[in-house]
């Protein structure tokens, strides 16, 4: 087949290629094969007109279209494969001239990936990630499992203060008139947790049970209620009760109380070192990952990247998102009213980052195709079956559900930036 790449732009160009005249009859018997059944024809049934009587009667060019149509898509993309381009967008497709005996020749009008130049990606310089568990570290925790099991205790005429929970009623008014939604009967405050409109909880400090106190608070300019914004209102507020956490003593039997595996205080310390060591170690991979991919994709040329792959990518990571809140029973339409906002604040909101995901997709799959990687079928099946434990799925689902194609990309770009990060230096110098 006769193929030419003529590159007119950026990211365009013209792909002219031929059709041969055997894969032109082909086409031309299943455009008759199709055709003939519909045909009425005096003395013949349907389905039943020889070859002969139709191109004598309508003229074989009558099922050109029809034979382009059928035989189109598989030679363009033999064009495109000898050619060696990367379409990202459906070709505009021209027919310069159809013959009777003759090839077709078409052209096609193909916006194509950006060429992309290698830097550097091995052995690149990242910033230092520090696994060393400290003992800050440590006793951060158990202070946090001793807030979680922390008991509230009725303070006896004392005063409350911030970190304690108050029992409250209140009534708020605006202009000397109650509003809605501004009352409250026994309701549970924690004094620091800015539950409540900033200032509330604050006037409350210092205040004992069955004190009654005017608590004065303006509402911010951007409140959901249109006639409490920016307005100043007072609150009645009563005091029934003041309770302060009082978190456990740290021994044996506080160990034992919130981890059944351990016997002593001990014990869980020694656990928890191993489970913060083992959170550092994963977050130290992670951003020693992230860095060295920015520095192999800032090291990178990339030409300027098609609006249309930019509008791929946001609308992708819309209907990802959009897939998880459905998982979670919330439809697009119920989103979009639980958020006050519509599907042009969401597009928005991805094409933020959008080209230089775009951009790092391409320096990925730039060095895949430098490192010559190309997954065997043994590393796609042992892929499957983590993905079918993973999703408690069944291995042919899965098989179903992606393109062995598909999964070699994924092992194939994960590779990659495995090596990418496996190959960087912790010498780099932090940035003051």
């Amino acid at each position: 087949m006769s193929v030419k790449w003529e590159k007119q732009g950026a990211n365009d160009g013209k792909l002219t290629f031929a059709i041969k005249a055997d894969r032109i009859k082909e086409g031309l018997d299943l455009a008759f094969d199709r055709v003939k059944h519909s045909l009425n024809v005096s003395g013949f049934r349907k389905g039943k007109v020889p070859r002969q009587i139709f191109n004598k009667m309508y003229g074989e060019e009558a099922l050109y279209q029809d034979a382009l149509n059928a035989i189109l898509p598989e030679e363009y993309q033999k064009a495109v494969d000898e050619s060696q381009i990367k379409p990202v967008a459906q070709p505009e497709i021209s027919v310069e001239s159809m013959g009777k005996d003759s090839e077709w020749v078409l052209t096609a009008k193909v916006t194509v990936e950006p060429e992309v130049t290698l830097g550097q990606y091995k052995d690149l310089e990242v910033t230092p990630q520090s696994t060393r568990v400290l003992k800050a570290d440590i006793e951060g925790r158990l202070e946090e499992l001793q807030k979680q099991n922390a008991e509230l205790v009725l303070k006896e005429d004392a005063a409350a203060e911030l970190g304690d929970t108050v029992v409250i009623d209140f009534v708020g008014k605006l202009n000397n008139e109650e509003f809605e939604g501004g009352k409250g009967a026994n309701y549970s405050l924690e004094l620091g947790s800015n539950s409540f409109i900033p200032g509330f909880e604050d006037q409350l400090v210092g205040h004992k049970a069955g004190e009654e106190v005017t608590v004065v608070v303006t509402f911010p300019a951007d409140y959901h209620a249109e006639d409490l914004k920016g307005k100043e209102v007072v609150f009645d507020v009563t005091i029934h009760e003041v309770k302060a956490k009082e978190v456990p003593a740290l021994d044996d039997e506080f160990a034992k109380d919130v981890d059944e595996e351990v016997s002593s205080l001990e014990e869980l310390k020694a656990k928890i070192k191993d489970e913060i060591k083992e959170q550092k170690v994963a977050a130290a991979k992670a951003a020693i990952q992230d860095e060295a991919i920015k520095l192999a994709v800032d090291n990178a040329t990339v030409e300027e990247i098609p609006e249309v792959m930019i509008e791929e990518d946001v609308h992708r990571q819309m209907d990802q998102y959009m897939a998880g809140m459905q998982q979670q029973g919330i439809s697009p339409q119920m989103y979009f009213q639980l958020t006050g906002t519509t599907e042009e604040d969401m597009h928005k909101q991805f094409e933020e980052g959008a080209a230089n995901r775009v951009k790092t997709n391409l320096v990925l799959q730039a060095i895949v195709d430098a490192e010559n990687i190309n997954p065997t079928d043994e590393e796609v099946d042992a892929e499957i079956k983590q993905l079918a434990a993973e999703y408690n799925m069944e291995e042919a689902a899965v098989r179903g559900a992606l393109s062995t194609d598909m999964l070699k990309h994924d092992i194939a770009i994960r590779t990659v930036v495995e090596e990418i990060a496996g190959s960087a230096k912790q010498t780099r110098k932090a940035d003051k």
